[in-house]
Formats: structure tokens, sequence, C-alpha cells
């Protein structure tokens, strides 16, 4: 048995020692796949799946959460969760993301509480550990638990695994919620959130995989893969984009020469 099979036998024996899960849900990569090794473990009769339904999560993941339960039989709870109405949260400090997880596990806590789930588990891994992530401070108070962390999985592991699995999102590009788009300090409003999904759902269906569009105040900073910079730059992109964007709200259009990363946001802090 090689290492990966391992941390895979050992994820299976920890989800089997919780005797029966809420997983929260979104769809992404890891979710899907600690769900999917939660119902291997477990059954779906001590399993469920709960989603968090509110303006910073697109209407095409949400979709795909539906689908996913739908398909396979998985008990699916819906949670009504608007970020906006968090206090302190439309100001956007440096510890939004606790704000929103904090409030957001409570909820799900509930849920699984009143459907007869001992614990409540998330899709965090390994490679979180190495960003800003004020949201797995929450996840620590509330007693979520994170299984693929405690067994040591990374992301490319997750892949991997998820593809052996034929799981539909072993390659699916990285997601995070719409918040994480505004700079520290900046308004967060509906309109705002909704300039950002309209803004990366173009990118998505001219076909460039993974995105980011930040927003900074006015203008819309986009990144993409350093291997589509040169396509996304080519004149009748750049107008097609342009044009659309402003349509949107946006006054400027920019695109980040670095190219796409992960908590690009978090540059700018003191850690």
């Amino acid at each position: 048995m090689n290492d990966l099979e391992q941390k895979y036998e050992k994820l299976i024996e920890y989800l089997k020692g919780l005797g029966s899960v809420a997983v929260a849900f979104s769809s992404g990569v890891d979710s899907t796949f600690l769900l999917y090794a939660s119902v291997e473990a477990l059954g779906k009769d001590n399993v469920m799946a709960i989603t968090a339904k509110s303006c910073s999560f697109p209407k095409r993941e949400f979709d795909e959460t539906v689908a996913f339960c739908e398909s396979r039989g998985i008990k699916h709870e819906i949670c009504e969760s608007e970020e906006l109405e968090i206090d302190g949260f439309r100001e956007n400090p440096k510890n939004r993301c606790y704000l929103c997880k904090r409030e957001l596990f409570e909820k799900i806590g509930d849920i699984a509480r009143k459907s007869g789930m001992n614990a409540v588990v998330e899709g965090s891994n390994v490679d979180d550990e190495g960003d800003y992530r004020p949201g797995l401070m929450a996840v620590k108070e509330l007693n979520v638990k994170s299984p693929l962390r405690a067994v040591g999985l990374y992301k490319s592991e997750i892949r991997q695994l998820s593809n052996k699995f034929a799981l539909p999102t072993w390659d699916k590009p990285s997601f995070a919620c719409l918040a994480s788009r505004f700079v520290y300090g900046e308004t967060i409003s509906e309109e705002k959130l909704s300039m950002v999904d309209k803004a990366e759902q173009l990118l998505l269906d001219m076909g460039f995989r993974q995105v980011r569009v930040r927003i900074h105040g006015n203008m819309a900073r986009i990144e993409v893969e350093p291997s589509e910079i040169e396509r996304i730059a080519r004149k009748d992109n750049r107008e097609r984009i342009t044009e659309a964007f402003k349509e949107y709200g946006f006054s400027y259009v920019t695109l980040d020469l670095l190219g796409y990363r992960t908590g690009s946001m978090n540059e700018v802090l003191d850690k």
C-alpha cells in the first residue's frame, strides 16, 4: 500500500470513528471528496450534506451541490446564510472570514444536531495551513472536524484520489467565496458581489478555467493562469471583456501580470 492509499484508509477510519457526520458541502474539490469518503465510510444513512446559500455563493456552484447529491441519493439540506447581515461583515475587516465561518458553522451545527448527526466536518486540507485563514479559528472554536487535514492530505493528493474515484471535481478549478475578491476595508455590497460574479462568469464562458476578478473600488483586477495571459490580452478578448465589465459597473479593467494565485488579497497583510 502506497502513502496515498494509507492516507485514504486513515481517512476512512477517522470518519468511521465519528459515527455520523454533516458535511459542509460547497461542491468544491475538497468538500466533494470529503462527502464521497464520508458516504463510503459511514453509508448514506449516517451522512448528510449541508450547503449555505447566499449572495456570495454563485448560482452555478449551488446548482452543482444539488445535482451531485441528487445523482447519488445523498441527504442534502440548504442553510440560508446571508453574510451581509453579520455585524461587521460589510466593512470587510481582516477577520471577515472568521465572522462568516463562525456564523455559518453555528447554523450548520444546529441543523446537524436536529438531524441526529454526531459531528460537523469541513474540507480544509494541509495546504490551507500555509495561508492567512482566520476561518480556521472558527472551525476550531466550534469543534468542527477537519478530516482531510487530520490525516495529512494535500490538495494535489485529493485531486489524485478524486480522479481515481471518478469524481467530477477532480480537475475543477479552485474557488473561494466572492467576498474574498474585495480589498480589506472596502465595503462589501450585494451590487458589487453581483458585478464580480458576472465578470467571472464571462471569463469562464470564454474558456478561461482558473479565474479571479478582484475588485478595487471601481477597478477590476483580472487574474488568470500565467499560461493564459497572452490569450486574454489579445485585442478581441480585451475589447469584449472591457465592454462587458463596464456594463457590469466597472470603470477600469486591469490584468494582473503575475497571474492567478490563491490569497492575493493577503499579500499586503502583516502576518
